[in-house]
């Protein structure tokens, strides 16, 4: 590697490689284009990459774009254009429109404005920041829909400061103990002697409370607020994602596939230049097909499940379907074998079906032993069974498991005939009337736009209201989710979601269920101190 470049030529490829003279290299070209073309062009060539950039991408700066119209638009390869990673910030989106984005599951990953850190009551230009488009704000349903959004917001920003002031005096700093021993202890708030370490515990006791406090308060929420996210991924993703927005009943989707192609196509134009061609359009149409026929066929369907607005329902999580505890078992240990057998998996299978049961489920324990932490994945072998899980929960917990890329999930438009969940907090700080008040109106605005606008009218829906989803799942994937989400630190709704997922799995696959040892059963009032506690170790270290 050391002579293969002259020292001009050295010079030439500073700026576009991290390195000239070593045989594992980073990419730094500037151009997306470039760095996927020239990871496609490197794969049909005995040149090395640095080579190639020198003789057929430096002379010529529009050699990627080329390229990449060559190989999409020519040969339709569509798989050259996940070679090119792009990253794009989108802001002031409805928590509706974010949804479709957050939908796509193969390729991007999101980074959303946080419910639990953030105060959602802040005003710009004298508006709360919630959806305002013409297509709502110019209809007959502007007043309905403004006073609705207006009531979410204004009940918020009122009870914000009551509802930290009672989380104070519920759980005040006094009663989480101060013993003597210095902060690395696990105890809340033990040692904190020294003035330094007395200001440590009083902010991450704030902030710990605050983040309960908000996580009670997003409730109130309507599904109009408006977010931020940010989205990385490659080129073909992005261009799948800009053909569903475009499909989507709503302007304000519609219009953001459209921004985004707009931006994208100043840096990375021919990764994306297709979504908005004959072959994009086409694509759109398709999908704007099968949304039609689905709700054509939905509509001649009863709903058995449907309590009145009003009607308080809670957390529903049932598993309607999973392989027999015996299928799943032997499709689990034959994958365990698999790997490092002769035998095929058909006769392996076989076998492991003929062996004892006690003998496999001894072989599922041997392979749990050997996990350490939540972080040592089970093998590929817990992805033979899976799971289908009936959720209703409410809207704002499935925001957090919608963030989960590697299941299948399909979900309803969201509406308030299921119910809403009321947050203990808020019962409990006497803010009850409060909530019912904000989220009888909310159902009565739906009530009103549905009819014209059945899919504006999810804007006004609050937080609150519980939303019924379904999702397909691995176990491998399961364990991932369940371990994650019934971290102390987590959010209530979900860490009590993800335990009762759990206990249907170990009840419906005792031997299987083994496999996920990182399972958090407990409760906590004030979750987030360990994680609190842990940060302010690492500051000091």
């Amino acid at each position: 590697m050391a002579g293969e470049f002259t020292e001009a030529e050295r010079k030439q490829l500073s700026g576009h490689f991290s390195n000239a003279d070593r045989s594992v290299f980073s990419i730094t070209t500037p151009s997306q284009a470039d760095r996927g073309a020239l990871m496609s062009r490197y794969s049909r060539s005995p040149r090395s990459m640095r080579r190639i950039f020198l003789d057929e991408f430096l002379p010529n700066p529009r050699r990627g774009d080329e390229f990449y119209e060559r190989v999409l638009s020519e040969y339709g390869d569509d798989s050259v254009a996940e070679l090119g990673l792009m990253q794009v910030g989108i802001e002031g989106l409805s928590n509706v429109a974010v949804q479709t984005v957050e939908d796509r599951r193969i390729g991007l990953s999101f980074l959303e404005k946080s419910s639990r850190y953030v105060s959602w009551d802040a005003k710009t230009n004298g508006h709360f920041a919630y959806y305002r488009g013409d297509d709502i704000m110019e209809s007959r349903h502007e007043k309905t829909y403004v006073e609705s959004c207006e009531m979410a917001f204004e009940t918020y920003q009122k009870i914000k400061d009551p509802m930290i002031k009672y989380m104070r005096e519920a759980l005040p700093i006094e009663s989480l103990d101060f013993p003597d021993s210095g902060i690395g202890s696990d105890a809340p708030f033990s040692g904190l002697v020294a003035e330094r370490d007395i200001r440590a515990a009083r902010r991450i006791y704030e902030s710990t409370l605050r983040a309960r406090a908000f996580d009670a308060l997003r409730s109130l929420l309507p599904a109009s607020a408006l977010t931020n996210v940010g989205v990385a991924g490659n080129g073909r993703a992005f261009e799948y994602l800009i053909s569903v927005l475009g499909s989507s009943p709503l302007p304000e989707v519609q219009k953001l596939g459209c921004r985004i192609s707009d931006e994208l196509k100043q840096t990375a134009g021919a990764f994306v230049r297709r979504a908005r061609g004959k072959y994009g359009l086409a694509l759109q149409k398709y999908m704007e097909n099968i949304l039609d026929r689905s709700a054509t066929l939905g509509s001649q369907l009863e709903s058995p499940y449907a309590p009145s607005p009003g009607t308080p329902a809670g957390r529903l999580v049932s598993m309607p379907f999973c392989d027999s505890a015996d299928a799943a078992l032997d499709m689990v240990v034959a994958g365990m074998l698999y790997g490092q057998s002769a035998m095929t998996f058909g006769p392996l299978h076989e076998v492991v079906r003929r062996m004892p049961r006690e003998e496999k489920s001894q072989m599922v324990k041997s392979f749990a032993q050997l996990r350490l932490n939540r972080r040592h994945r089970p093998p590929r072998a817990f992805e033979m069974t899976s799971y289908v899980f009936d959720l209703v929960t409410n809207y704002g917990m499935f925001r957090d498991m919608h963030r989960h890329r590697i299941l299948t999930l399909q979900r309803h438009p969201l509406s308030p005939r299921h119910g809403y969940t009321v947050p203990t907090e808020i019962e409990r700080a006497g803010f009850s009337r409060q909530f019912l008040e904000c989220t009888g109106a909310a159902a009565a605005a739906y009530d009103t736009i549905h009819p014209d606008m059945p899919y504006h009218a999810q804007y006004v829906v609050n937080f609150a209201y519980n939303y019924p989803y379904m999702i397909r799942v691995n176990l491998r994937e399961l364990c991932h989710v369940v371990e994650l989400r019934t971290l102390p630190q987590g959010h209530p709704d979900y860490r009590e979601v993800a335990q009762q997922m759990y206990d249907c799995v170990r009840k419906a696959h005792p031997d299987l269920a083994v496999i996920m040892k990182f399972v958090n059963l407990d409760r906590y009032d004030l979750g987030r101190l360990g994680s609190e506690k842990r940060s302010e170790r690492k500051r000091r270290n």
